[in-house]
C-alpha cells in the first residue's frame, strides 16, 4: 500500500494526477476480501471489543514491493518464515506482523537515505493459508490449516475462511457446547491479544452473519462448555451445519433395567426406522435419530420394574468433567415431549433406575410402547399342558404366564401354589413360593409381573406325586433341567 509520504504528492498536481491510477490499484486487500469498507476495524455485535481485521504479513505470503519512478527496484517477493524480504539497495527488511500500509511506511523510511522522497506501495499476491486453533467443545479439537477461496495471482478478490468452516473442519461442536459464548482469539501485534465473543445461537435463529466473521493466520476458537444443559436447545444444536455429523455412529452404554445392558453402536436409521415413541401407542414416529429411546430398543427394551421418569444420562466433556442431565421418559409418553428424547452423542452413559414401585396401570400401558419389547420369553415347565419357553407380552402376570402355557394339567397340578425363579442381572438365582389366585389383578404377593427368562414350575398335586414313579418332567431346555436341580427339584 502507499506509504504516508505519498499523500504529500498530492500537493504537487502533475505528480497527483499520475499517481491517482496508482492510488485506484492499491486497493487495500483486507478490505476487498471481505466485501468491508475501510476502515477494516469491525465492531462485533455483543461485544465492547473491536477486533482488528487488518491483515498482517506473515512467511508464505507474496507480494509486490512498488518503488515509483524506480522501476528496476520494484519486484515480487515471497516472505520467508523469518519475515524479512531482501530489497536492492537497502537489503533486508522485517516484514513479519505488518500490514501492507505498515510494510510500505518501512521500506519507504529506509529508502529515504538514498532516494529523495520515495514512494512505495505494498501489494499482496497470494496470502499464505491460514493456520488456526480450535479448542473446546468440538469433535475434533487440535490445529488446522484452511484455505482461502476464490482469486488467483493478481486478483485480489480472496474470501477468508469463517469461524464456522473452521468448527466444521474440526468435525463439528459437541452437546454438550454452550454455543452463546463461542470465543475468538486473534494476537495483536507482537505481545497482546484480542478476544471477542460470539453468539452462534443468534446465528441459528436469526442469520446473523456477523456472528461468523472471517479468520486470520494465528487465530484461536475456543468453544466452552455448559454450565446447565438445556434440552431444547441440544436438538437444535444437533441440527446446526456446524455441529458434528448428525449420520456418524456414536458409541453409547446402557445399564440398569433394560433387558440387555451394554455398549452399543448408535447409527441414525432411515425415515422407516424407528427412531421414538408416540404418546399412548406401541407406534413409533419415523425419526431415525440417534436418541436415547433407540439405544433402549437396541438394549431389548426396558424391563417391567424399570423407573421411566427418572432416567440420567451422564456425558463427558472436553474439561474433563460430567454432564448429569436428567430424561423423563413418561412425560414424552403422556405429554408427547419430544425433548425428553435426547440426542446422545460417542461416549454417553445412559441409567436406568429400578422402580421403588410398580403401577399396574401404567405397566400395561408401558408394554404398548417402543420402550417394551414386542416379546419377552419365560419358562413355564411342570404340570402345564404346553410346558416350555412362553413368548407373553412385556409385564404381563405369572397368571398370564400359566395360562400362555394352555393353564394347569388337570388334576395333576398343583394349583395352589407355583415356584417362581429368576436369573437376576448380577448372575444370582432367587426362588420364591407365590401362592395362585387367578382372581386377583396384578400385586407382588400372589400375581406378579415377569421378567424376560423368568422361570415358572408349577409342581404335582398330592396325587399325582403318589402315582408315578418318574420324576418332574422340565421340558426340553437344558438351562431349565440346570435351575432345577440347582433346587433340588
Amino acid at each position: 500500500m502507499l506509504n504516508m509520504n505519498l499523500l504529500k504528492s498530492f500537493t504537487q498536481p502533475v505528480v497527483g494526477a499520475a499517481l491517482l491510477t496508482a492510488v485506484n490499484v492499491a486497493v487495500p486487500f483486507a478490505s476487498l476480501a471481505q466485501g468491508q469498507p475501510a476502515p477494516s476495524t469491525t465492531q462485533i455485535p455483543n461485544t465492547q471489543t473491536q477486533l482488528d481485521t487488518n491483515y498482517l504479513l506473515g512467511g508464505g505470503d507474496r507480494i509486490r514491493v512498488n518503488v515509483f519512478e524506480v522501476p528496476e527496484y520494484t519486484g515480487e517477493y515471497q516472505v520467508p518464515p523469518g519475515g524479512a524480504i531482501n530489497l536492492p539497495l537497502i537489503g533486508s527488511v522485517p516484514v513479519l506482523g505488518l500490514t501492507t500500509e505498515q510494510a510500505a511506511d518501512e521500506i519507504a523510511r529506509r529508502y529515504a537515505r538514498f532516494l529523495k522522497r520515495p514512494l512505495i506501495s505494498v501489494n499482496l499476491l497470494s496470502p499464505r493459508p491460514i493456520n488456526v486453533f480450535v479448542a473446546g467443545e468440538v469433535t475434533r479439537p487440535g490445529a488446522y490449516t484452511l484455505s482461502l477461496s476464490g482469486g488467483a495471482g493478481d486478483n485480489p478478490g480472496v474470501q477468508y475462511p469463517t469461524v464456522l468452516a473452521a468448527l466444521t473442519t474440526a468435525q463439528g461442536v459437541t452437546l454438550a457446547a454452550d454455543v452463546t459464548q463461542v470465543q475468538l482469539r486473534r494476537k495483536f501485534g507482537r505481545a497482546s491479544e484480542q478476544v471477542v465473543t460470539l453468539n452462534l445461537k443468534e446465528l441459528i435463529q436469526t442469520g446473523t452473519l456477523s456472528q461468523d466473521i472471517t479468520l486470520r493466520d494465528g487465530d484461536t476458537i475456543v468453544v466452552p462448555t455448559a454450565n446447565n444443559f438445556n434440552i431444547a436447545e441440544s436438538r437444535n444444536i444437533f441440527a446446526a451445519n456446524f455441529a458434528a455429523s448428525q449420520t456418524t455412529p456414536r458409541t453409547v452404554t446402557i445399564i440398569g433395567e433394560v433387558n440387555r445392558p451394554g455398549t452399543y453402536l448408535v447409527t441414525p436409521g432411515s425415515l422407516n426406522d424407528q427412531g421414538g415413541t408416540t404418546p399412548n401407542s406401541g407406534t413409533a414416529t419415523p425419526t431415525g435419530l440417534p436418541n436415547v429411546t433407540r439405544v433402549i430398543q437396541l438394549a431389548g427394551g426396558i424391563t417391567a420394574q424399570a423407573d421411566i421418569r427418572n432416567l440420567k444420562l451422564r456425558r463427558l466433556t472436553r474439561t474433563g468433567s460430567e454432564q448429569a442431565i436428567d430424561i423423563n421418559l413418561w412425560q414424552l409418553l403422556q405429554s408427547g415431549d419430544a425433548n425428553q428424547d435426547i440426542i446422545v452423542q460417542d461416549g454417553d452413559t445412559i441409567v436406568i433406575p429400578t422402580a421403588t414401585e410398580i403401577n399396574p396401570a401404567e405397566a400395561t400401558q408401558l408394554a404398548t410402547t417402543t420402550l417394551s419389547p414386542a416379546r419377552i420369553q419365560v419358562g413355564v415347565v411342570g404340570e402345564v399342558k404346553r410346558p416350555g419357553l412362553t413368548d407373553i407380552q412385556p409385564n404381563s402376570s405369572l397368571n398370564q404366564a400359566i395360562l400362555a402355557a394352555g393353564g394347569f394339567n388337570d388334576a395333576r397340578a398343583n394349583d395352589d401354589a407355583v415356584d417362581l425363579i429368576r436369573l437376576n442381572p448380577n448372575g444370582s438365582v432367587t426362588k420364591r413360593v407365590v401362592k395362585v389366585d387367578f382372581s386377583a389383578g396384578i400385586n407382588e404377593q400372589t400375581n406378579p409381573i415377569l421378567r424376560n427368562n423368568d422361570v415358572v414350575v408349577v409342581g404335582r398335586s398330592g396325587g399325582a406325586k403318589v402315582g408315578d414313579t418318574t420324576g418332574l418332567v422340565a421340558g426340553p431346555l437344558g438351562v431349565i433341567f440346570s435351575i432345577l436341580r440347582v433346587f433340588g427339584l
